[in-house]
C-alpha cells in the first residue's frame, strides 16, 4: 500500500497581500490529523497572549480534516478556528456543507489569513496550471448584503459551482457571535459559535470561496471504498430518524427527559409547546426535500417553504434543534413558523442561533427585572411567548443600536455591564453561551461543560448520548447513571478524548455515535493515508488534542477557577418533569476528572502527562 498523504496551506497576509504556500509534515498530520487539531498546533507555536482576538495580527485559521473532501461517510467538515472574539480563549467553529471538500479538491488542506485589508475582500481560492491559485479580490460591493445574497454573487462573479463562507452584516458589525455561513439559502450551515464571523470581518474578509475539479487520492483506493460501502448502510440504517426529521426529530424526547431548556433554563416541563415546535411538525407542515452535506449518507438537512401567515416567504434551511430550542422553549414560544423566522434572520445576517437566542433570553429576564427598559429596546418589547421583539432584538444586535449595542457583546459581558445580580441569570461557560442539553437532566454534562475547551460547548463532550441508548464501551468510560455524581468526570474525559478526533479528522460527529464505527476509524485513516494506526494509537491522537488545546487556554489564562458552571445550573433544581430536583455536585466531579486527566490542581496538564502525550 502506497503512501497517498502530500498537504498544504496557504498563509495570507492582507497587510502586504502575501502568499505563501507551506507544506504539512506527514508527522505532523499523524500526531494531530489536520483539522482543528494541526490549527492547534500552530497557534501554540504563534500565540502572543497580548493580541487580543480583533487585532489584525490575530490569525484565523481554517483547515480542513484528514479526511474532508473524500468518500469516507460524512467526510465534509472544516474547522474555523483563532482567538474567540467572545470568550477570548482557543474556539473552533465545525461546519459541514461543501466548501471543506471543494478546498480539498482545489488541492488545499488550510488557510491561515492574519493582517487587516484596507478595503472589503474576499478570497477565492481555484485550481491553475501549476497548482491551487490563492486570489485576493475586491468585494466592497459585496460589504452590506445578507449571507444569501453574498452567496449568489460571489458564484455569479466565480464559478457556478464553487462553494463559499461568508460572513452577514454581523460579523461586518463585529458582534462577538456572529457566524460563517456555508452554502446559501439552499444549503445553509453554519461555523457558528464563538465569533469567528467577526474575526473575518475584523479582517475586512467577506468571504472564502473555493472551487476544484481535483479528487483526492487515496493509498488503497479498493479497500477504502469497500469499507465506505460497507459502512454507509449501516450508518442509513441507524440514522432514520435524523434522515427524516433532522435534530429537530428530538425536541419532544429532550423536552420528556427533562434535557430541554426553557425560559432562560428556570422551567421544567414543556410538552405541548416542544410538539408544537418538532421537527414531525415541520415535516407535516414546512418541509421541501431533504438536504446532504458532501459524502452524507444521513441528510439531516431540511429545506422548508412557509407559504402563509405573518411569515410567508420564509424559505431556505430550516431550524435544527438548538435554534427550536433556543428561540422555542427558551423564550416559551411554541409558534413554529415564527421560530423558522428566526432561524432565517439568524442564516442571513451571520449570527449563531444558540448565543443570540441565549442572550436575548438574558435580556427577557433583565426587563422582567427592571435591568433594563423598553426605550433601550428602541420601541420595541421583550416578553416570554412573543415573537415580534426578538426578531427585532435580531436586528438591533446586527446593527448595534440601542440594547442590542450591549447585547452584541455576549451575556457575559452584558451581565458585567449591568450589574444588580444580572449574572444570576447569565447562563454561559468561559463566555461562551450554554448549548441546549441541561447538565442537571445528565450530569456528566456539568463536568464536560465546565472544562470544555470553547466554553459552554456540548459537542465537545455529548456524554447525553448514552440516554438514548448509545453503548458506552471501548472508548468511553464504564456503564455510568445519569445523575451520579461519581463516575461523571471520568465519563467526562472519556467523551472529550473520542471526540477530540472528529473535527481533526473533517468526520461528522453523528457518525460517532452508530453502532461500533469508532472500531473502523483507523481503517478509513489507513486505506486513505497508507498508515498503520491502530486504535490505541487513535486514542492517544484524541487525548493529545484536547490536552493541547488547555494548554493554549492556559497561557490565555484559564485556570481551574474558571472551570465552573453558572449559578442557575448548580443551585437552582428544575421545578418538574423527569430532572426534578436533580443538581449535579461539580466539585466532586472535577476532582475525579482532574485525576484522570492527569492535571495539576491549578488547572495545567502535569509534565508527565505531557510527556506521555509527546507535548513536552
Amino acid at each position: 500500500m502506497t503512501h497517498a498523504y502530500a498537504g498544504k496551506y496557504f498563509r495570507i497576509d492582507l497587510d502586504t497581500g502575501e502568499v505563501r504556500e507551506m507544506a504539512i509534515a506527514d508527522s505532523d498530520a499523524r500526531k494531530y490529523l489536520l483539522g482543528s487539531g494541526y490549527a492547534a498546533k500552530l497557534y501554540y507555536e504563534e500565540l502572543d497572549p497580548e493580541i487580543e482576538p480583533l487585532d489584525p495580527r490575530n490569525p484565523i485559521y481554517i483547515f480542513n480534516g484528514l479526511l474532508t473532501g473524500t468518500f469516507a461517510p460524512t467526510g465534509c467538515r472544516s474547522s474555523w478556528c483563532g482567538r474567540s472574539p467572545l470568550t477570548g480563549i482557543w474556539n473552533e467553529a465545525n461546519v459541514g456543507g461543501h466548501i471543506g471538500a471543494e478546498l480539498r479538491a482545489a488541492g488545499v488542506d488550510g488557510l491561515v489569513i492574519t493582517g487587516r485589508a484596507k478595503s472589503p475582500v474576499y478570497i477565492y481560492v481555484h485550481e491553475g496550471a501549476d497548482g491551487p491559485v490563492v486570489e485576493i479580490r475586491d468585494a466592497a460591493h459585496l460589504w452590506g448584503l445578507d449571507t444569501f445574497d453574498a452567496y449568489d454573487q460571489l458564484l455569479a462573479e466565480t464559478d457556478p459551482k464553487a462553494r463559499a463562507g461568508v460572513i452577514g452584516p454581523a460579523g461586518e458589525n463585529l458582534v462577538r457571535f456572529a457566524s460563517v455561513m456555508q452554502g446559501g439559502r439552499e444549503h445553509s450551515r453554519a461555523a457558528g459559535r464563538g465569533g469567528m464571523g467577526a474575526l473575518l470581518g475584523s479582517k475586512q474578509v467577506k468571504a472564502v470561496v473555493a472551487r476544484g475539479k481535483t479528487r483526492p487520492q487515496y493509498a488503497d483506493p479498493q479497500a477504502f471504498m469497500d469499507l465506505v460501502k460497507a459502512l454507509n448502510p449501516v450508518i442509513k440504517e441507524h440514522s432514520k430518524g435524523a434522515s427524516m426529521y433532522g435534530t429537530a426529530g428530538g425536541m419532544t424526547g429532550t423536552e420528556f427527559t427533562g434535557d430541554l431548556p426553557i425560559q432562560n433554563w428556570k422551567g421544567g416541563s414543556w410538552a405541548e409547546g416542544a410538539h408544537a415546535i418538532s421537527g414531525q411538525e415541520i415535516h407535516e407542515r414546512y418541509w421541501v426535500k431533504h438536504t446532504f452535506c458532501h459524502a452524507c449518507p444521513i441528510g439531516c438537512g431540511k429545506k422548508i417553504e412557509i407559504t402563509e401567515g405573518p411569515y410567508a416567504g420564509v424559505s431556505g434551511e430550516g431550524p435544527e434543534y438548538e435554534t427550536l430550542a433556543g428561540f422555542g422553549s427558551m423564550l416559551l414560544i411554541d409558534d413554529l413558523a415564527a421560530v423558522a423566522r428566526s432561524n432565517d434572520l439568524c442564516n442571513r445576517l451571520g449570527l449563531d442561533t444558540i448565543s443570540a437566542s441565549s442572550v436575548i433570553a438574558f435580556a427577557t429576564e433583565a426587563l422582567e427585572n427592571g435591568l433594563i427598559s423598553p426605550e433601550d429596546l428602541q420601541g420595541h418589547t421583550l416578553a416570554w411567548g412573543e415573537p415580534e421583539g426578538v426578531h427585532a432584538a435580531l436586528e438591533l444586535i446586527t446593527n448595534r443600536e440601542g440594547l442590542g449595542d450591549l447585547l452584541a457583546e455576549g451575556t457575559r459581558h452584558a451581565a458585567a455591564v449591568l450589574g444588580q445580580e444580572a449574572d444570576r441569570y447569565a447562563v454561559h461557560v468561559k463566555g461562551l453561551e450554554v448549548a441546549y442539553h441541561d447538565p442537571r437532566a445528565y450530569f456528566s454534562m456539568a463536568a464536560s461543560y465546565a472544562t470544555s475547551i470553547r466554553g459552554g460547548c456540548h459537542l465537545e463532550g455529548l456524554t447525553y448520548w448514552t440516554m438514548y441508548g448509545i453503548d458506552p464501551t471501548a472508548w468511553y468510560a464504564e456503564p455510568y447513571e445519569r445523575f451520579d455524581d461519581e463516575g461523571a468526570g471520568k465519563h467526562a474525559r472519556a467523551f472529550q478524548d473520542y471526540l477530540s478526533l472528529y473535527n481533526p479528522l473533517g468526520l461528522c460527529k453523528f457518525v460517532g455515535k452508530i453502532g461500533h464505527f469508532y472500531e473502523q476509524l483507523p481503517q478509513l485513516i489507513n486505506t486513505a493515508t497508507g498508515w498503520d494506526m491502530d486504535t490505541e494509537e487513535l486514542r492517544l491522537a484524541g487525548e493529545r488534542i484536547f490536552n493541547l488545546k488547555r494548554l493554549i487556554n492556559n497561557r490565555l489564562g484559564v485556570t481551574r477557577e474558571d472551570d465552573t458552571l453558572p449559578e442557575r445550573l448548580l443551585t437552582h433544581a428544575r421545578p418538574s418533569g423527569q430532572a426534578e430536583g436533580k443538581l449535579p455536585d461539580l466539585e466532586t466531579q472535577l476532582a475525579e476528572y482532574y485525576e484522570a486527566r492527569g492535571w495539576l490542581p491549578d488547572g495545567r496538564p502535569s509534565p508527565e502527562r505531557l510527556q506521555l502525550l509527546g507535548l513536552e
